[in-house]
């Protein structure tokens, strides 16, 4: 099943699946993006990653990155919880 998209120059992730990959209820997801408190950066896969994209989601303490190849499927799938450190502004930057 294609659980993403390409639409444009973006790419479209169900609300679902960044929802559980950070532990957070998705009715609270919209709202936690609206107010800057989920951050994201994509990057396009070059030489043996072509027709890759790594998106990666950031809250709190935790990181959710997504492959994904050139159908949208879903390659791989990690999240990293930092406890009780959040993570350094450094993390977040592309």
């Amino acid at each position: 099943m294609t659980r993403n998209a390409f639409a444009g120059d973006g790419i479209e992730v169900e609300a679902e699946l960044i929802a559980e990959g950070l532990g957070l209820p998705v009715s609270q997801l919209k709202d936690l993006i609206r107010v800057g408190a989920i951050t994201s950066r994509c990057e396009r896969g070059v030489d043996e990653d072509g027709g890759r994209h790594r998106l990666t989601f950031f809250h709190g303490s935790r990181r959710l990155q997504l492959v994904i190849n050139s159908e949208g499927r879903l390659v791989s799938q990690t999240t990293i919880d930092f406890g009780d450190r959040p993570l350094p502004p450094t993390l977040r930057r592309p």
